[in-house]
């Protein structure tokens, strides 16, 4: 039957010759049942390969084929579970069969060869399958049946054969024989599942399938839901993502949405629904809160278990490391007779069975002797080791899965609850704004994190339990002593935490004090620098910084503690173990026990290491709970629903509807019906009973703001439909809180406010706006209340562009959106924008004025399509032309035309003729309602009274139309916007240095700059920590790790049972005490080098600062002009801190796991020289793993910075726009708004850790490789136990560490950004700030004169750009008074920067009383002038402090200062005087006082020389007036340059200057232009009267 040519190998073996015995039959002879095993083996690689090759090798495209096919078959996950498990079970086999073969005399192919090929054959069958269901052809599947029926039965005959022969359960061959026919019956089950369920065969209508509803979208790309197990588990399908990476950057396109499943909306609604029954539990017992913890349990508990169970399996078989360690080294130990039996043959099942009827073809092994094989414990190890960390990463995964999901859920419990807070609890300070955002920000992340770490919690300690219960076994009583030694240090790394969480809080506050002074100089950088004061606020930063330094190094302290217990506590337990054993057990240690022991105890300190975090972690969550909760049952506004047919009962249904789609909450069919069969249930039928012509009516109201008492008491009033209400009364009396009550944000203590049934608006029709709309009668319908138009008195904007604020949500109509903005006077102002109406504005766009805040709020509320409009105070932030034209064009024409009724709140008596119905309001009670016609003949006193007040209002009119308060407004936003034609310059900051290669615009270079480590930028880091600690850092890193191996070299000579008389410390006693020196060592250098990393942090945070601080105050003025505040900011802010915190950490754990890794790799090659030959391939793979990864990580990071800011904006903005978007009705549509963000946010968060899965899945192969590589070598090569176990114990260590070293560079990467931005504004050029002149050449009082001569001055801003003077000359006498007008960039502020020099004087010169100013130092110089900008600016601090900051004059002085600026009065009246307060900016003071303010700063300080540039421009007429006395006056005898933005404050001047385009027109006395009349002057006063 088998050729016996074969002499040297033949299947049954050349020694038997009984095995081709058929004598007893075909069945009983086992060599022929073996090889029947081979024959369904060969049966499905003859079917599967030509369908493998010839079907699918065709369809090359195989690989990009689309999502929508992958559907899985029933029993998908079941099979291949089976089918691994088969694996591993052949794997067993083959071992099983290779070890017997070894006990022939001769090669027995039969024992070893069916085992390789079932292999083949499984493998083949899984590849085959997933091909066939990828392409969802299941008919194919057939093959597989056959396969498995066949295997089954085979295997099966093989089993009862043994039966028969009489071998038991001890025997491994028996044992995995039953265990294959198991795999094979239950694979063949799930066979037939597929065949009933999807009837392919034998059924006559095949059943149809679609793929899951998320893969019909293509919008989605997170597929691990979706893929295979395989894939599943090591990431494979994150592939392609991470390669495109290094092709282009990844944005969010690229990502996807997220599967639906893990949208916020799902879970939301799973959250929601475990809370409410949480709270209907508690319902009965009113002192009780629903618990969040259960209804948490409830939503996500199932998620947690699964990946507790993956993280109990993990622990479990972390420990085969330390148990094959011991069996192969225990097998090198040479006396293998006397010394302790090795943990390993505790697995065999008890003890050797002889085995019965004993065929000469078949040895029986049992488990036992199989395990004492090495190479089969290498296997094992290997085997064990991929297992545990695919675990692992599977348990890591679903948790962060499921935190992720629960932080959505969360996210839009807390949005739902904040639209429905009451008002009151804002507005008392209940729930503060800073409360809301902090629940955002930081507390659902605490709960997200605490999720993250929780299966910990319950995974350690069974961890712990089972390493102490081994280290028992191994060493007996002294193993406690080292579990002591971990167990008693770990309460100090509790305190040590706490006391980082401490450090770093305290950090924080002296950072904000310093951010906010930081801003504070550069905000009043140009005042700064032009009265010589930058250094006096430098050092005050500089004050802060240190404090700030002091506490970041008790942090940095704590932390380097940390790390060093980290390292050390492994270090000290061993040490304590080994010596009490050499001392009480009186024997020697052997290299086995030594080995397991070691790894054991790296094994433990991990979990006790993270558990003071977990425990922290813990702490935290408990406290976030109970925010939570106590914000989640905080008040809510009323639910009035005969008001309110839009209440919460329909939201929460549409929610759940079938077939409801999230995006469109309110334009479904289903939600529609219910709202409407929801509210005929709730219609109140005596609301037709009012008369038709008021909208809304009052009766009996009071109100009041949650406290109880009625803020409004008594209010009966009726406002009448179509027509305009006016509400007039004076400031406090409750005008505003009347229009609150109305739209239900007040608490109604009794009374009622009925809203009448408004005709369907005709206005949808009519007049040039009309406005298609489909279905008014279901609009009219849907909800009983209108939405209402409302522009509240503090103007509310979004985070969007100007049109988006205004059309709010509603279809973009352009005449109508004409008119509005037209009637807002807006186009002015949209024109100086950027992007015109598509520039951002809000919080983070751009900064708008008041007045034009206001106005875009009121362009909201007319271009709105609603039937009530209310308008609270829209004027007060207005001037009278604007308010003027919004009351013609806005009010009267547009709202009037429209037929709207309209609510107007106002305190302009002077618009009192236009109103339809007035409602006058006094203390919280109506005081007249009616015509003004009613009043004026009924309240004859109140008439009166109001028409003075008129008369004063039209008087106070003359006045304002001097300063025409929009034109500055538009200037400063010009100002705002213009200056920044280089901010462009800047922004090419983040290109590579390497621009000084040739700019090669192709991909591959861009692509070479995002793959580089940013070498020189870290070698700029850590040179400015200083040479010294750079160098000692190095040194003392080198050596600890040094010692380290020491330590386990020595461990590795002194329990070598090798001939002790050779080596020079033979006794005992010698042994331990080097030992124990190393160890002391070791421990010492983990302090050392830990407190040298984070002191060379600190020390190049503190000269980076440093440097940076005084690089940006010395910079040019210019560069403050062109560069956007929030960027110079944002490096003190941001960079600074990832400088100050996240690098020191980051680069010492780098270092250290790299050195841990070069170590290790150094170790094993010493151990086993033959290990070399693997590491090229392994290195290889490494690099271009950690290559693609770092990459990729990088954009995901910046993804997920990017999308969680308009996240948490949105939530802020929320908070504070409540009243604006309930009174529209907006709430689904910034539901759906917050829904979106957060799936963003998410999608981004989820990908990032998906990506670090899969560097981590990576990297723990090829340590799972390196270990097998390592053992194998050693097996094969080594001789001597130490060595062996050496080896095995370092290759086990580079597992843990390889992915931190590339996630560890991959976040240094990122952070070394902050470190070359910082670098950037390092590199700027500072201004000349040494004069040529020696100082004592200068007189002290110089100048005294004031006498001003300009030389042929020319001036430019930087030298590459042109002039902005050209050859100016002129002169100007001591004590003249000269007056300097053209119009705007005729180079007027330009002079003035020009006598301080802040400008680039080329050529020409300016000399003050005969010196010339370029040679003078520029601190002397700007010291001896005074300046009184255009805009007043006054620094947070005192009075005192804003006059005088250098302290060098006496209160008298600063007094007389105050009284000629006619302020004595007012700071007399404050608290403190002197040293009264002023807050940032000068916010408590009106601008007329700061510019007076600043009048007072100029005079205090005795220069002959006064400039002031259009001081004049941004204050009132009665402060101009004082200014201009107190220049005739108090500045008689001294030189005054003014440069006029309104021509006649230089009429009385001595001198008229008047300049174009930076040079000189006209230059004479006011009275002599005046009276040419061509001269350009006398037209500009012609133009000014």
């Amino acid at each position: 039957m088998f050729p016996k040519e074969a002499e040297k190998v033949a299947f049954c073996g050349n020694d038997n010759p009984s095995a081709y015995n058929m004598s007893r039959g075909l069945l009983s002879n086992v060599c022929f049942l073996d090889a029947l095993n081979l024959v369904p083996h060969v049966f499905l690689l003859f079917i599967t390969f030509p369908i493998l090759f010839i079907g699918w090798g065709t369809q090359s495209s195989k690989v990009q084929i689309h999502h929508n096919t992958w559907l899985h078959f029933p029993g998908h996950n079941l099979r291949w579970i089976l089918t691994f498990t088969l694996l591993f079970v052949h794997v067993c086999e083959i071992g099983e069969g290779i070890v017997s073969d070894t006990r022939m005399l001769t090669r027995h192919l039969h024992l070893f060869l069916p085992a390789i090929m079932g292999f083949v054959a499984a493998t083949t069958s899984i590849v085959y399958y997933h091909n066939i269901e990828t392409s969802n052809f299941p008919k194919l599947l057939l093959a597989l049946f056959l396969y498995w029926i066949m295997a089954f039965v085979t295997k099966t005959i093989k089993l009862v054969k043994y039966c028969q022969d009489g071998i038991n359960f001890a025997l491994l061959r028996f044992c995995i024989t039953g265990i294959m026919v198991v795999l094979y019956g239950l694979l063949m089950a799930v066979e037939i599942n597929v065949i009933r369920v999807r009837r392919y065969m034998f059924f006559t209508k095949p059943q149809k399938v679609k793929p899951p509803e998320d893969l019909q979208d293509l919008g989605v790309r997170f597929l691990q839901p979706f893929v295979n197990l395989l894939s599943k588990a090591t990431y494979w399908w994150m592939n392609t993502l991470i390669i495109s990476a290094h092709k282009k950057p990844i944005d969010l396109k690229a990502i996807g949405k997220l599967p639906i499943a893990m949208r916020s909306l799902t879970n939301y609604v799973c959250l929601k629904d475990a809370y409410e029954e949480q709270k209907k539990k508690v319902a009965e017992h009113p002192d009780k809160v629903p618990s969040i913890w259960l209804a948490m349990y409830r939503a996500f508990g199932r998620p947690i278990l699964l990946s507790s169970t993956f993280r109990y399996l993990a622990d479990l078989l972390g420990f085969a490391g330390p148990l094959c360690i011991s069996g192969i080294v225990h097998s090198f130990s040479t006396d293998n007779k006397d010394s302790t039996i090795p943990i390993v043959s505790g697995l065999s099942n008890g003890s050797n069975f002889s085995t019965p009827v004993q065929y000469s073809t078949d040895p029986f092994l049992t488990s036992g002797e199989l395990l004492k094989t090495n190479y089969v414990l290498a296997v094992l190890l290997f085997l064990a080791l991929i297992l545990q960390r695919t675990f692992l990463q599977a348990s890591y995964y679903v948790t962060i899965e499921t935190g992720i999901n629960l932080r959505g859920a969360l996210l839009a419990m807390i949005y739902n609850k904040i639209l429905r807070l009451s008002t009151s609890n804002l507005s008392m300070g209940e729930m503060t704004l800073g409360q809301i955002n902090n629940l955002v920000a930081i507390e659902t992340n605490q709960l997200m994190w605490f999720l993250f770490l929780c299966p910990n919690l319950w995974a350690m300690p069974v961890q712990i339990i089972m390493g102490v219960i081994l280290l028992y076994n191994l060493l007996g009583q002294s193993a406690l002593v080292g579990a002591a030694v971990i167990v008693l240090l770990a309460p100090i790394q509790y305190f040590i935490a706490t006391k980082l969480a401490d450090a770093q809080k305290s950090t924080l506050d002296y950072s904000t004090e310093r951010l906010k002074k930081t801003n504070e100089i550069l905000k009043g950088i140009k005042l700064l620098k032009l009265y010589a004061w930058e250094h006096i606020f430098c050092r005050s930063v500089e004050e802060t910084r240190m404090k700030e330094l002091t506490s970041l190094k008790t942090f940095a302290l704590y932390t380097s503690l940390s790390i060093f217990m980290n390292a050390a506590i492994p270090i000290a337990a061993v040490l304590a173990t080994f010596l009490t054993y050499t001392y009480s057990e009186e024997k020697q240690l052997t290299t086995a026990q030594a080995f397991a022991s070691l790894s054991l105890f790296h094994i433990l300190v991990t979990p006790l290491f993270l558990l003071s975090t977990v425990v922290r972690f813990a702490v935290k969550a408990i406290i976030s709970v109970q925010k939570l909760n106590e914000f989640l049952i905080s008040d809510e506004i009323a639910d009035d629903s005969w008001r309110n047919g839009d209440s919460a009962l329909p939201y929460e249904t549409c929610e759940k509807h079938p077939g409801f789609h999230p995006k469109a909450i309110n334009r479904k069919q289903p939600l529609r019906h219910q709202l409407d069969i929801y509210e005929h249930t709730l219609r109140i039928p005596s609301r037709y009973h009012d008369i038709d012509d008021c909208a809304i009516k009052v009766t009996n109201g009071y109100f009041s703001w949650g406290s109880g008492l009625a803020t409004l008491s008594n209010i009966d009033i009726k406002i009448p439909t179509g027509q305009m209400t006016m509400i007039v009364g004076q400031v406090g009396c409750g005008k505003s809180s009347l229009l609150l009550a109305i739209l239900g944000e007040m608490q109604t203590l009794e009374g009622k406010v009925r809203w009448n049934r408004l005709p369907d608006r005709e206005a949808f029709s009519k007049g040039p706006y009309s406005v298609n709309e489909t279905e008014p009668s279901f609009e009219a319908n849907r909800r009983n209340r209108y939405p209402v138009a409302y522009a509240a008195q503090k103007p509310w904007l979004l985070n969007a562009t100007v049109e988006e604020n205004i059309t709010f949500g509603s279809p973009f109509i352009k005449q109508r959106y004409k008119a509005v903005t037209d009637a807002c006077s807006l186009q002015p102002d949209i024109d100086l924008l950027p992007f015109g109406d598509q520039t951002e504005i809000g919080e983070r766009g751009i900064n708008l004025s008041g007045g034009q805040r206001q106005r875009i709020c009121v362009a909201r509320a007319l271009y709105q399509n609603t039937n009530i409009v209310f308008l609270d105070d829209p004027f007060s932030a207005l001037d009278i032309h604007l308010s003027d034209h919004l009351m013609q064009e806005g009010i009267l024409k547009f709202l009037k035309d429209d037929k709207r009724t309209l609510v107007l709140v106002t305190h302009k008596l002077q618009y009192l003729p236009h109103a339809d119905w007035i409602i006058a309001m006094k203390d919280g009670t109506v005081l007249r309602e009616g015509t003004l016609k009613d009043i004026q003949n009924n309240d004859v006193e109140l008439y009166e009274h109001w028409k003075t007040l008129m008369n004063r209002q039209d008087q106070e009119l003359e006045k304002d139309m001097e300063a025409d308060q929009t034109t500055l407004e538009r200037r400063n936003l010009r100002r705002a916007m213009y200056p920044r034609e280089s901010k462009a310059q800047l922004e090419d900051e983040d290109e590579e240095e390497e621009e000084e290669e040739e700019e090669d615009d192709n991909m591959s270079t861009a692509m070479r700059l995002r793959t580089k480590m940013p070498w020189k930028t870290c070698w700029l880091y850590l040179s400015s920590g200083g040479f010294l600690l750079l160098s000692l850092m190095i040194f003392s890193k080198l050596l600890k790790h040094s010692v380290m191996v020491a330590i386990d070299y020595w461990l590795a000579k002194w329990t070598s049972p090798v001939n002790k008389t050779e080596t020079w410390c033979s006794s005992e006693t010698c042994s331990m005490a080097v030992f124990s020196i190393l160890s002391g060592a070791g421990i010492v250098l983990c302090l050392v080098t830990s407190l040298t990393v984070e002191w060379m942090g600190l020390t190049a945070a503190k000269n980076l600062h440093h440097d940076l601080l005084n690089k940006i105050i010395l910079g040019p003025i210019r560069f403050f002009d062109t560069t956007p505040l929030g960027l110079i900011l944002n490096r003190f802010s941001a960079d600074t801190n990832i400088i100050d915190q996240h690098i020191p950490p980051t680069l010492e754990s780098l270092s250290r796991s790299t050195l841990l890794c070069l170590s290790a790799i150094g170790m094993i090659s010493y151990a086993t020289p033959l290990f070399m030959a693997a590491l090229v391939p392994l290195g290889i793979a490494f690099y271009f793993i950690q290559k693609y990864f770092r990459v990729a990580s990088k954009d995901l990071q910046e993804l997920d910075d990017s999308t969680q800011l308009p996240l948490l904006c949105h939530f802020s903005e929320t908070a504070e726009g409540l009243t604006t978007i309930r009174a529209f009705r907006d709430e689904p549509r910034f539901k759906q708004r917050m829904l979106e963000l957060t799936d963003t946010n998410n999608i981004a968060y989820l990908f990032l850790s998906a990506a670090n899965r899969w560097l981590e899945v990576r990297t723990d192969y090829l340590g799972a490789i390196i270990v097998l590589t390592a053992a194998v070598a050693s097996i094969s090569q080594t001789d001597t136990a130490g060595l062996v176990g050496l080896g095995l114990l370092y290759a086990l260590t580079i597992t843990n560490y390889l992915n931190w070293v590339v996630r560890n560079l991959a976040d240094l990467e990122v952070q070394m950004g902050a470190v070359k931005k910082v670098n950037s504004f390092l590199n700027m050029e500072s201004e000349n700030y040494d004069g040529t002149m020696d100082i004592s050449q200068v007189p002290k009082d110089w100048p005294q004169e004031g006498e001003i001569k300009i030389e042929n001055l020319c001036v430019r801003y930087e030298n590459n750009l042109k002039p902005v003077l050209k050859h100016v000359k002129a002169y100007i006498k001591p004590g003249q008074k000269v007056g300097i007008c053209g119009r705007t960039g005729s180079g007027k502020s330009s002079l003035s920067l020009a006598f301080f020099r802040m400008v680039d004087i080329f050529d020409g010169r300016i000399v003050i009383d005969g010196i010339d100013i370029s040679k003078l130092p520029l601190d002397m110089l700007r010291s001896r002038l005074s300046i009184i900008l255009q805009d007043p600016i006054l620094f947070s601090g005192s009075i005192r402090f804003n006059l005088d900051p250098e302290c060098k004059c006496t209160d008298d002085t600063l007094w007389e200062a105050l009284e000629i600026a006619q302020l004595k009065n007012l700071v007399k009246s404050l608290p403190g005087g002197l040293d009264a307060i002023v807050t940032e900016g000068g916010e408590n003071f009106s601008v007329g006082q700061r510019q007076l303010f600043c009048l007072a700063r100029a005079f205090v300080r005795k220069s002959s020389i006064l400039i002031m540039d259009e001081a004049t421009a941004s204050i009132d007429m009665a402060t101009e007036n004082i200014l201009q006395k107190v220049v005739m006056t108090a500045f008689a005898d001294r030189t005054v340059v003014t440069i006029a933005h309104r021509v006649h404050t230089i009429l009385t001047a001595d001198l008229v200057i008047v300049m174009k385009r930076g040079i000189i027109l006209e230059n004479d006395t006011p009275e002599n232009l005046l009276a040419q009349e061509d001269s350009i002057f006398a037209s500009f006063v012609r133009a000014d009267m």
